[in-house]
């Protein structure tokens, strides 16, 4: 279903879901590494977390915003729409983003201090190298290609498990484990934990990122044709117009038949003109 909420409404729900994805997965990357001591078990735990964490994000707040929570989904959505598709228009992806943005800083702070830390230190943990970055463009624009992917085949309401499943696998598959998301990155430079990446190597994964979210929906447009992609508010939970079963498909005029011929003999006088349906 389409959401008409206003914008400043829409925004909220980007601010508000993209802090709780900030908290799940920095909140989660801080238990696990106080409970074990092994990279690989906390690693296990993050991204279980993680990967449930957005889906149920993805779910509440979809219908309402789309819950892109995620800078480069909302520009590959208006770049949809500027090909003749659903998306967001030029005036709110501005909107979109700073919400984002600070969603995502106010999620780390949040996350910080509920496990007792004092909020605002920087990261630390430096992530770079070239083998990092290729990681971050493959990371994103498979994101790209598997909302725009569901989005042009009619099958928008898998995305938000689909999204969920990918990013649980991705910060396994890819080697700089699958940040994915400019404001997220950000978020998570205001964390100096486990999850954390270092202020200076924001730049780099960012432009990865973009240049990620590009290629996807470029392979998009290969694999599926340049029809209609997500609509904005139905990009993470709601179905797109398209995708809804039109009612003459539901109920062809075959199917409608007369109670008299449907039910013979039963010794009832059904009134003149009922019908009902088979299957």
């Amino acid at each position: 279903m389409t959401s008409h909420a206003s914008l400043p409404r829409r925004a909220a729900a980007e601010l508000i879901g993209t802090a709780g994805l900030l908290v799940v997965v920095i909140g989660s990357g801080l238990r696990a590494s106080s409970l074990s001591a092994d990279t690989g078990v906390a690693l296990v735990a993050n991204s279980a977390a993680s990967a449930v964490g957005l889906g149920l994000i993805i779910t509440l707040f979809g219908p309402l915003s789309g819950a892109h929570l995620n800078p480069v989904v909302s520009l590959t959505s208006w770049w949809t729409r500027r090909s003749g598709g659903d998306g967001l228009g030029g005036r709110e992806v501005p909107v979109y983003v700073a919400a984002q943005a600070a969603g995502a800083v106010g999620g780390a702070l949040l996350a910080e201090v509920m496990f007792g830390r004092t909020p605002g230190a920087l990261a630390t943990q430096v992530r770079d190298g070239g083998h990092l970055l290729v990681g971050e463009v493959v990371a994103t624009a498979g994101l790209v290609l598997l909302i725009q992917g569901l989005g042009r085949i009619g099958r928008a309401r898998l995305i938000p498990v689909a999204v969920a499943a990918y990013i649980g696998a991705a910060i396994w598959f890819t080697s700089s484990g699958s940040f994915a998301n400019p404001a997220g990155t950000l978020g998570r430079s205001f964390s100096d934990s486990f999850t954390g990446i270092a202020p200076a190597s924001l730049p780099g994964f960012v432009g990865a990122q973009l240049l990620g979210g590009a290629l996807g929906l470029g392979l998009a447009a290969l694999l599926f044709g340049a029809g209609r992609g997500v609509e904005p508010r139905a990009a993470a939970g709601g179905a797109p117009v398209e995708a809804l079963v039109p009612v003459e498909a539901a109920v062809p005029v075959e199917a409608a038949v007369p109670v008299e011929a449907a039910l013979p003999g039963d010794g009832a006088s059904p009134a003149r003109g009922a019908y009902r349906t088979i299957g």
